[in-house]
């Protein structure tokens, strides 16, 4: 447990970063898990819904010591960034107005849109590559976000059972073992689709409350891979469905999760006490957090015997497409509401993003909070020359 507290205060670097450590330290250095083992839980992040990083921990924690090893490695993963994005929380809210913090986040909106961009093209290629299928897919479900601005949940739906169907021959589509384990994830699925929300309380703090469980419960269930896969359904639903943040909140909220160590997903514990507080962040990252947990434990005792049978591989194929081109999607949709001023572009944001597209294409081993960071000094320099 201490060493993944560790990893949640320092591991900086994305999932992809976070399970090399894991594989590194746990396996090579300290060998405390098998490669074997390491590989189940690796695989079983991979097909299941939630952040890669966070699952695996969660199971690596569960190969040891049940449930109680996979809920204590959860929080301990969690904890740490979660505490920093609080902070950084309450330094927006209270000084946003300030000069210095408007050009922080100038320069960093740009940058973040290009970091953005380069992890939907790594996906693509690690996910789809030459898959005329898959890339079709992905296609759509990017036109569909470019154009509605949102993500739909039935998009993903049909997009794994599109490819479900042609990947698995009819007679062995329903076998026992498929459905065993595909089964329970399906009934929850249509609820989950689901975007209204009722509360029989009058009162509109507990309202609010009540949307944020909801809604980040349904984002959680559907982040598959890489925590970048949340952003085009957070965009929908914080900023297009209830209005909580503004486009340029909503981006200064994806960067913050760039600067802080741990899973990128933790942003919505910024977001949520942006719109609630202490208590609206932390039911925001409980309610994110907890469908990566139960698709953690639950199939776990059964995934030895079902989780590499070529209909579950297929569906969880189609929903990964579908997040990708959501991806990609989201980064024309953000990118024209960052980079363009009343509809024009602003010349800056654009030199930015350029810039920073070019180094990471050209450094491609380069920390993304190097890249902040040096975006937020950027943003420095030319905001006063901007807005002076």
């Amino acid at each position: 447990m201490s060493y993944i507290l560790g990893l949640g205060t320092w591991g900086f670097g994305g999932p992809v970063a976070l399970v090399g450590y894991m594989h590194r330290d746990l396996v090579e250095r300290r060998q405390w898990i098998s490669e074997a083992e390491y590989k189940e839980g690796l695989t079983l992040a991979q097909i299941m819904p939630g952040p890669l990083a966070a699952q695996l921990a969660m199971y690596l924690g569960y190969v040891h010591y049940s449930i109680l090893g996979a809920t204590l490695v959860g929080v301990a993963f969690v904890l740490p960034s979660f505490c920093m994005v609080l902070a950084l929380g309450w330094a927006y809210r209270e000084y946003e107005g300030l000069s210095w913090m408007q050009a922080v986040f100038y320069g960093v909106g740009a940058s973040v849109i290009a970091i953005i961009a380069i992890s939907a093209y790594k996906l693509t290629k690690k996910a789809i590559g030459n898959s005329g299928l898959l890339s079709a897919i992905a296609a759509v479900s990017a036109v569909v976000t470019i154009i509605t601005e949102q993500e739909y949940v039935l998009l993903f739906l049909a997009a794994g059972m599109i490819t479900w169907l042609i990947r698995t021959p009819p007679g062995g589509l329903w076998r026992r073992g498929t459905s065993t384990l595909i089964t329970p994830l399906l009934g929850m699925l249509p609820a989950l689709g689901r975007t209204e929300f009722q509360s029989a309380s009058p009162e509109e703090h507990v309202r609010v409350l009540g949307q944020i469980v909801w809604f980040f419960t349904r984002a959680g269930a559907f982040v598959f891979g890489s925590g970048l896969a949340i952003v085009p359904f957070l965009y929908g639903g914080v900023v297009k469905e209830y209005g909580w943040l503004n486009d340029r909140q909503f981006i200064d909220a994806v960067a913050v999760a760039m600067i802080t160590p741990g899973p990128v997903v933790i942003t919505v514990g910024f977001i949520g006490f942006l719109v609630a507080g202490w208590t609206g962040a932390t039911l925001a990252a409980f309610a994110t957090f907890l469908p990566c947990y139960l698709f953690t434990i639950i199939p776990a005792p059964y995934f030895k015997k079902h989780g590499k049978r070529p209909g579950i591989i297929a569906f969880v194929d189609g929903v990964t497409a579908a997040a990708i081109g959501a991806i990609a999607g989201a980064v024309v949709v953000l990118g024209r509401r960052t980079l363009l001023d009343h509809s024009l572009p602003d010349w800056w944001k654009v030199g930015l993003f350029a810039i920073t597209l070019a180094v990471l294409l050209r450094f491609k081993n380069l920390p993304e909070p190097v890249v902040v960071i040096a975006a937020a000094a950027a943003g420095l320099a030319i905001y006063p020359w901007v807005h002076g």
